[in-house]
């Protein structure tokens, strides 16, 4: 008779729902776009949204519980090494193939940056076990998140206007970012004072997050991109999918990091572009059709190359 592990099958239930949902939202919105639904103004509508309210209120609730721990250092300092590692090839690898500054600032973000959340949490859960979610949740909070709160608004701020800005432009385009403002909000104030109202207010904001990112992005995907993006594009996905999965899996094999924190790291490495910080690009108008392409191609990918790459970590350790 054949045992069946109930809690596997859930778990493995999860993460193909995650890549479901996901997947289904960028279609039913492309299929919104190509109807003429909407003004061809609304991806460019919901982002606002999202950076106005859903990613404030994002911040507001998981900033506040971030909390150290030496134990689970290398979940720390992998992302940020594979984020120096990112700037280190793409700023030289752009001028060398004459790549426009809006192209280079989708690599800078999306290359670093995965979907360490809504698609790490379940796939790590369904290929290793829910017990080890919670090193995905330092990987993502310690790492992407703080990373999208520091690296992207720089980004944002230095490749958004078209032309280098200054001291002064760049400091007034970064407090002025409601993200930004939120960051500094959260860890200021904390959340522990949020009267009940006010806490179900932030967690609906923030739960409309992944489905008005995930629209917009079905809504601005091309899926013949113009020549200029098509090298790009290719760069990205093998920097995002392959090249930062192997550096991370060189990195905590050196370090000599414990299997399970090893094969997390590995995997949240792994992640396919992070949906958010397209919405950001998307909204500072830096190249919306590739980071639409760079997210939608991502998540078909990574279908693969997550469980490869979770394969080679079970055969290194």
């Amino acid at each position: 008779m054949v045992h069946y592990d109930t809690r596997a099958f859930e778990a493995f239930r999860v993460a193909v729902s995650a890549y479901f949902i996901i997947i289904s939202l960028i279609i039913v919105g492309r299929i919104l776009a190509w109807r003429e639904v909407f003004p061809a103004s609304a991806p460019e509508v919901l982002n606002k949204v999202v950076i106005l309210i859903c990613l404030p209120a994002l911040i507001f609730i998981h900033v506040p519980t971030l909390e150290a721990s030496r134990d689970l250092l290398p979940l720390v300092v992998v992302p940020w090494v594979l984020l120096a590692c990112t700037i280190a090839l793409v700023l030289p690898l752009a001028r060398w193939l004459d790549l426009s500054r809006e192209a280079t600032a989708v690599l800078l973000v999306l290359i670093p940056l995965g979907n360490t959340s809504f698609l790490g949490y379940p796939l790590i859960s369904g290929l290793m076990g829910p017990e080890f979610v919670r090193y995905a949740v330092v990987y993502d909070q310690f790492g992407s998140f703080l990373i999208v709160c520091t690296h992207v608004l720089f980004v944002l701020a230095w490749y958004g206007a078209g032309q280098k800005p200054s001291a002064r432009q760049m400091f007034g385009r970064i407090i002025g970012f409601p993200p930004f403002l939120a960051l500094i909000g959260a860890l200021v104030l904390g959340n522990d004072w949020f009267p009940d109202w006010l806490w179900g207010l932030v967690e609906t904001f923030a739960d409309m997050l992944l489905p008005l990112v995930t629209l917009a992005i079905g809504m601005s995907l091309k899926l013949r991109l113009i020549p200029e993006h098509r090298a790009p594009l290719a760069i990205g996905l093998a920097g995002k999918l392959l090249v930062l999965p192997a550096l991370a899996l060189l990195m905590v094999w050196l370090f000599g990091t414990r299997t399970e924190i090893a094969q997390v790291a590995i995997l949240e490495a792994a992640m396919p572009p992070m949906i958010t910080a397209a919405a950001l690009l998307s909204a500072a108008r830096l190249a919306p059709p590739l980071a639409s392409a760079m997210v939608a191609w991502g998540v078909l990918f990574s279908a693969a190359t997550v469980p490869f790459w979770y394969w080679v970590g079970t055969v290194v350790w």
